[in-house]
């Protein structure tokens, strides 16, 4: 008997060996891409952000409907810091509200001196820093001068403007913190205090503008 046996490469449903590594290719090259688009930005030792994030009673309270969610303004709210990190997310219940988490910092947490003695990383909407033998300032400073914030982007500008954002880039974010509400039960609330850490210690923050400085 004989069999007459297609070459993989030809079979309907399959892909050849050029085809596998113009897939590979194709996918280094939007890594390679997104890195440099957010790649990290470097700065000298020093503090970068004086300044501490102001916060103030709501100047309007009124509901603001955002898409599927319901966000009750809780206070104004206005921050100038340094990006030490940001995570992107895309299934949790909370993406399609706020697609983006950034660590941030302000006073001596934005000193490079101070940043390159932590190992700091994001995950599971948490921001989390640990250092290697003694912490380089007061653990006190260290938790009131930096914070992990869920930004909500109030429009497709901020949304494009957030999108530029890169670990180390210097930023003047202004907004409100919110409440966010779902008719499906889900419910999120922002942190009112920079002195407070862990679950519940975030900031959820309505982002109606980002300033590079």
């Amino acid at each position: 008997a004989v069999i007459l046996a297609t070459p993989a490469q030809e079979r309907p449903g399959m892909i050849g060996n050029r085809g596998v590594l113009t897939l590979i290719l194709l996918a280094a090259a939007f890594g390679a891409g997104n890195w440099y688009l957010h790649r990290p930005i470097p700065h000298e030792a020093g503090v970068l952000v004086e300044s501490q994030p102001v916060q103030s009673e709501a100047s309007d309270s009124a509901m603001i409907e955002h898409g599927d969610d319901r966000l009750q303004p809780l206070a104004d709210f206005e921050i100038e810091a340094r990006v030490l990190s940001r995570e992107d997310y895309s299934i949790d219940a909370g993406s399609d509200l706020s697609p983006t988490d950034l660590a941030l910092a302000w006073g001596r947490m934005s000193d490079t001196a101070v940043i390159d003695q932590l190992d700091i990383s994001q995950s599971v909407r948490f921001f989390t820093y640990h250092w290697r033998e003694n912490p380089p300032i007061p653990l006190k400073e260290i938790e009131r001068s930096s914070a992990n914030m869920h930004v909500i982007p109030a429009d497709k500008q901020v949304a494009r403007d957030l999108d530029k954002v890169r670990q180390g880039s210097l930023i003047r974010l202004q907004g409100k913190l919110v409440e966010a509400r779902r008719s499906d039960g889900f419910h999120w609330r922002s942190s009112l205090t920079r002195e407070d850490t862990g679950a519940g210690a975030c900031e959820l923050i309505l982002v109606e503008s980002i300033e590079r400085l």
